[in-house]
């Protein structure tokens, strides 16, 4: 019993208040998932415009465009399709991360505004499940880099006899790679990420160098670039019609993550509107070019070797079979592979373990802050066997439109509550408070209005979902399933809006005003330059000017 109450004491999230002493969290609130400090506001306009660059740089990103020429489509048509789609997921992920940019206040905690105050667990939990999915399949890609490391190095790690079976993407040698990658990516974890900026921006440097080299190899073997971007598509007529509705949709589905999580990024920024830039045309633009880069040299493995390899690594690993084990296909192989290592590393804390970091803080914000959130989530993407999801390119692509059908619906949810129902106005002590009268709370803590809608907008594109998954399916419905995010979206977008219509919350603002202010600042913020008021954007109100509220430690 000591034991456990020891336990119990340390896993209890502390911290300091206004005197200096620990003191436990409440329930529904930490120091991790309150509204951004003014001293921690220190992402710019320019941070954001790199910041997209540096994320996007991983090899995951290089299988987008690559899964399309897999089905048959040429290099352009799969880089196009692909591109269309992250326009539209840069604008939405703008959108959607405006509320975080403007009060501070992540995913989770923006959740609770249209979910309810505990209805909020249900988007958390659905966005931290994905995170930890893109974690292991990171970890994977980890794995195979550092085999092709040690590969480079000591020929017979090749000759390891493999017991892991056709279905995964490691063989057993592989598979000790990926221990050793995910104990690295743990120790990372320790840093704190404020110090990790100098360490990103030379990994963007890293990477591009590394992608650089890569695609300048691969061209001179398949003899120029002509004969590689000349190639045309395997497919014509409907066939091929469809396949690129499914890749256009694809290149915004795959995205989803980001779309839904956009105010955990955005809640860093000096300046609200620093944000807006980077979204709409940073991420499209880093997009392209790793696509690009990508497609490129997928393209040019299909002379090199008679065969389309999709995957980067695989054709590293291609380079040194038989006779091109040579001493400079090995050293060549060895430098591409370290960067790719050191740039993954970055690209699964910034992507996922912070993302999994704030949504599991959110769910057990009293015994969970981000920190441990970030180890939680490495353990469970271990226990998920990711190395499964990479098999193939059509596991891939099944795996990338496969939760679509329920980030989408959450996505519609958020931004039409933000910008249609509260109108810019959210009040932001009620999303940390248990108080039954606060206006988030809705019918015990759930808005049932956001779930309906929700549950509407999965049941229409479900059964496309369960044929995703394997299900037999007509073709009708196989087809309609290409534009489930949309769909899902916009279905879940107006049930809200009609139900908030039709059943009003307790808290919906004047279509005609908008209230949102032109920054928020927590009032117990020790860093905040000024106390008192700061001035909203628009009118709404009794005043010209919007106090500075602060969220209490306590449950009010």
């Amino acid at each position: 019993m000591g034991f456990a109450l020891k336990l119990k004491s340390r896993l209890v999230v502390r911290e300091k208040n206004a005197d200096g002493e620990l003191r436990p969290v409440n329930f529904l609130s930490n120091e991790d998932i309150r509204p951004v400090k003014v001293k921690d506001r220190t992402w710019t306009f320019r941070t954001y415009l790199t910041f997209w660059f540096s994320a996007i740089a991983t090899v995951s990103n290089w299988y987008a465009a690559s899964t399309g020429q897999s089905v048959g489509l040429s290099l352009w048509e799969s880089v196009g399709c692909m591109f269309g789609g992250q326009i539209l997921a840069g604008i939405l992920i703008a959108v959607n991360g405006r509320a975080g940019a403007m009060y501070r206040i992540g995913y989770p905690v923006l959740a609770r505004a249209s979910f309810g105050v505990y209805g909020a667990w249900w988007p958390a939990f659905n966005r931290a499940i994905m995170a930890i999915v893109w974690n292991g399949v990171n970890m994977v890609q980890g794995g195979q880099c550092v085999y092709v490391m040690l590969h480079a190095i000591f020929p017979s790690i090749a000759r390891i006899k493999n017991t892991m079976g056709s279905g995964s993407a490691l063989s057993s040698a592989q598979m000790i790679c990926y221990g050793v990658y995910w104990i690295v990516v743990c120790a990372f974890l320790v840093i704190p990420i404020p110090k990790m900026r100098g360490l990103v921006y030379a990994k963007l440097v890293v990477f591009v160098c590394s992608a650089i080299a890569m695609l300048a190899w691969t061209l001179t073997l398949a003899g120029g670039i002509g004969p590689v971007v000349t190639q045309g598509s395997k497919l014509h007529g409907r066939e091929k019609s469809w396949m690129l509705a499914k890749f256009f949709w694809l290149g915004l589905a795959s995205y989803g993550t980001f779309i839904s999580n956009a105010a955990d990024f955005q809640r860093y920024a000096r300046r609200p509107n620093d944000t807006i830039l980077g979204q709409v045309i940073s991420f499209p633009l880093s997009n392209l070019i790793v696509s690009l880069v990508g497609a490129i040299i997928a393209a040019s493995s299909q002379i090199i070797f008679g065969e389309l390899v999709w995957n980067p690594l695989d054709v590293l690993n291609k380079l040194m079979e038989g006779e091109k084990y040579t001493a400079r296909n090995r050293a060549g192989c060895f430098f591409i592979s370290l960067a790719f290592v050191y740039s993954g590393i970055f690209s699964a804390i910034f992507e996922n373990s912070i993302p999994a970091g704030n949504d599991i803080a959110a769910l057990l914000p009293k015994y969970i802050n981000i920190r441990r959130g970030f180890f939680v989530c490495a353990v469970i993407s271990v226990a998920i066997c990711p190395w499964y999801l990479l098999a193939s390119a059509s596991v891939f692509i099944n795996f990338l439109s496969s939760y679509q059908i329920f980030l989408s619906a959450i996505g519609g949810i958020l931004i039409c509550d933000y910008y249609i129902i509260n109108r810019g106005d959210l009040d932001i002590p009620a999303l940390y408070t248990r108080d039954p009268h606060a206006p988030y709370h809705f019918l015990h803590g759930v808005n049932p209005r956001a779930f309906a809608a929700y549950v509407v907008a999965v049941a229409t594109n479900f059964y496309g979902f369960l044929s995703a998954l394997g299900v037999h399916a007509p073709v009708g419905v196989e087809r309609f399933y290409y534009i489930a995010y949309p769909v899902g979206f916009l279905i879940a977008f107006f049930v809200y809006w009609g139900l908030c219509v039709a059943f009003p919350p307790r808290k919906i603002n004047d279509w005609r005003v908008w209230s949102e202010p032109r920054d928020y600042v927590d009032e117990q913020d020790p860093s905040a330059p000024l106390q008192g008021q700061s001035s909203p954007v628009g009118g709404g109100g009794d005043s010209e000017t919007t106090e500075r509220v602060a969220v209490s430690g306590k449950d009010n």
